[in-house]
């Protein structure tokens, strides 16, 4: 998952878990508010009724009464007064039934006793409880509404901020490692970003590319100086061996041991040119604009190696669609490709045995090509390192170096082909090339 989707789906989901947890909470709170306000009302409504008896007397309301009772037409709020005895309360805030022309209410009720001309009064201010949270489920509804908005608003600013933020990255990611092909030749210009830590590893995967390029030239020139060397000194060898072997007056056993000695020179000459392919394809010195029908290309393999066929009595079957024509590959590196799997099947075929080769057309559009033999198959331990370079697939063959698979995944790798292989000691092998969608 990439990682602009990962903070995509933290935005949302913690905004969403925001949502979910104040409206959980909402009424609570929205509640919780209601009474609050509505204490500070009853404080004011004592004030106010202090004030006028401390300015007009308290005979303002008691007007020669013990007591006095007010209240509103709809009986949602009233105000009591009247003696308190010699009990001194502190002013205490209750929800406490009250019973006003017979009907029994609930109020929120603010007490609070005081001294006055010699005599103590209680004054209680009182709210029923319905009036206080009657606008509870609409203002729920409205800041429900307000919070929605502004997280909509939020998780759109949050990733348009953050495309913006991570914008460079996805530059760096593209130009620096998906579009960049191996050896790195091209030099392009720094990503600008005025974020340092992206400025950093921008500079860090230059500098890292530079590094691996150099090594990549060093290594390059080693190769083709050591294969110039190498091969100099057989080739003159081979000749002079090749001389004694003219000169008739050389008895038969020194012929033997120089037939020997020019027998292991050839194998030297052939790794030699093994490597040298290795390195060539590695360092990307063959052009891959061909394009050819499999059909022609694996009928030649066939035909090439046709004699070896009849050497070891095998059967041969080739189902290859006419109509397959492969493009954008080096139709001489694939031909190397096929051939060596083709002859790895000869030779590790069982006398009698059969080798068969078919195509067909994967879902998706992909090409696969299949070489199957009966042979005596790959140990289930061999198989992770069949592709390794001098790792034989049997070791007690007498035949190859180790190189022929090597070159098989070299190709394969140089042209973004996948190699499946499924085998079974005993019983045969099967290697499935599967090419790219834009080679059929």
């Amino acid at each position: 998952m990439k990682l602009f989707t990962k903070l995509t789906l933290f935005i949302t989901l913690s905004k969403l878990a925001i949502v979910v947890l104040f409206v959980l909470l909402l009424p609570f709170l929205v509640n919780t508010i209601a009474y609050q306000y509505n204490d500070f009302y009853l404080k004011e409504q004592k004030k106010k009724v202090l004030d006028v008896i401390a300015e007009n007397g308290i005979d303002t309301y008691l007007q020669g009464e013990e007591n006095y009772g007010g209240y509103t037409m709809l009986k949602e709020e009233y105000i009591s007064l009247e003696p308190a005895g010699q009990i001194v309360l502190p002013d205490t805030i209750a929800t406490l039934r009250r019973v006003v022309e017979e009907d029994t209410l609930t109020y929120r009720v603010l007490s609070h006793v005081f001294d006055y001309g010699g005599h103590r009064y209680v004054l209680e201010v009182g709210k029923t409880t319905a009036t206080i949270g009657q606008y509870n489920r609409p203002l729920q509804k409205m800041a429900l509404y307000v919070l929605i908005g502004l997280m909509v608003s939020t998780i759109l600013i949050d990733l348009v901020y953050t495309r913006l933020l991570l914008r460079p990255l996805g530059i760096i990611i593209k130009n620096r490692l998906l579009h960049r092909r191996f050896p790195f030749r091209d030099n392009s210009p720094p990503i600008r970003t005025t974020t340092v830590d992206f400025r950093y590893l921008d500079e860090s995967l230059v500098e890292l590319m530079g590094k691996v390029r150099e090594a990549f030239e060093k290594e390059r020139e080693f190769t083709s100086n050591a294969s110039h060397e190498l091969m100099t000194p057989i080739g003159i060898l081979q000749n002079k061996m090749e001389n004694l072997m003219i000169d008739g007056e050389l008895g038969e056993e020194l012929q033997q041991k120089i037939m020997g000695m020019m027998k292991t020179l050839g194998r030297l000459k052939k790794i030699v040119h093994s490597l040298l392919l290795i390195s060539r394809i590695e360092n990307d010195q063959f052009s891959k604009s061909d394009s050819f029908r499999m059909q022609e290309l694996v009928q030649e393999v066939m035909d090439e190696l046709d004699h070896r066929l009849e050497e070891k009595n095998l059967r041969s079957g080739i189902r290859i669609t006419a109509g397959v024509t492969l493009q954008h590959l080096n139709r001489d590196l694939i031909f190397q490709l096929v051939y060596n799997l083709v002859n790895n099947a000869i030779r590790y075929n069982k006398p009698g045995g059969s080798i068969a080769v078919y195509d067909q057309q994967a879902p998706g559009g992909l090409y696969r090509l299949t070489i199957a033999d009966t042979g005596i198959g790959i140990p289930a331990a061999e198989q992770e390192a069949i592709f390794n370079r001098f790792k034989k697939v049997v070791k007690n063959e007498n035949e190859g170096y180790g190189l022929g698979l090597s070159i098989v995944n070299t190709i394969a790798q140089y042209h973004g082909i996948g190699v499946e292989v499924v085998s079974e000691e005993g019983a045969g092998t099967e290697f499935t090339l599967v090419f790219p969608l834009e080679a059929t």
